[in-house]
């Protein structure tokens, strides 16, 4: 067992946001991740969206690190997409693959999971472009403010997604809620929003870098979600399938709740 002390927090600390996505969602053959990371999700994300009650103006994105793969599903049901990122150096990442620059990170695999069985080649290019024209708004964010954007101003979101954000920048159960508290917030009434994370966990590695995750079980994010004033429409947890060295999660949570108006 790692000492905790030796943690280090995502939002404080920061970490090589290259090296996060080839551990974690790349297509490295060594990338063990890849049904509990980039299958789950996104196959529940398909599900989702595809059921046509979450759509409308504005999806506002809360992931860890330079993530991109948990978007594709909402591309064709919302008119703008703002993401917001809380280091600079996971910008950087993502601006370079939203203007396809050279050595940006590969996305493909992550496509053809989005995409239908019987779609050729040419339409996964299709979504990835679509994917670039709407990642144009990547906007810095302070959590320590009350306001995250202060001073900048955006419109109501109809949903937010958070991709292990929230186990990321949680100290413990009672951050986590006040985090979770802060994105409602950013929400219209009746909005909805979609929690991605990883249970009883307590670190991820990348690199050299031993970082901490919150712990929590499927109940406490049920419970965290009905007391801030939601309710909850859809949950699903997988069992973690392999076994690694890199992180000690037991399994991973998909939640889809709406903000009771």
């Amino acid at each position: 067992m790692m000492d905790s002390r030796k943690y280090k927090h995502y939002h404080e600390c920061g970490f090589d946001s290259r090296q996060f996505l080839e551990h974690y969602v790349s297509d490295r053959p060594d990338m063990v991740f890849e049904e509990d990371f980039l299958k789950f999700p996104i196959e529940n994300l398909r599900q989702t969206f595809t059921e046509g009650h979450i759509k409308g103006d504005v999806l506002i994105d809360l992931s860890n690190g330079s993530l991109v793969h948990q978007l594709y599903a909402a591309c064709d049901y919302f008119k703008n997409i703002i993401v917001l990122k809380v280091r600079d150096r996971c910008i950087m990442e993502l601006k370079r693959w939203v203007d396809a620059r050279t050595g940006a990170f590969h996305w493909g695999h992550a496509v053809k999971l989005h995409a239908d069985a019987e779609e050729e080649s040419e339409k996964f290019k299709e979504k990835e472009e679509k994917m670039r024209t709407a990642l144009q708004h990547v906007v810095k964010c302070n959590l320590k403010k009350e306001n995250m954007m202060d001073p900048m101003v955006i419109p109501p979101a109809d949903c937010i997604i958070s991709a292990w954000l929230l186990d990321v920048i949680s100290k413990d159960q009672e951050g986590y809620v006040r985090y979770l508290r802060k994105f409602s917030r950013l929400l219209k009434p009746g909005g909805h929003i979609i929690l991605i994370g990883c249970l009883d966990a307590t670190f991820f590695i990348v690199g050299k870098d031993n970082m901490h995750l919150v712990t929590y079980n499927e109940d406490f994010v049920k419970k965290a979600l009905v007391g801030e004033g939601f309710v909850i429409d859809r949950c699903e947890v997988m069992k973690r399938t392999v076994k690694s060295d890199l992180v000690d999660h037991k399994g991973v949570i998909f939640v889809v709740a709406h903000k009771d108006k």
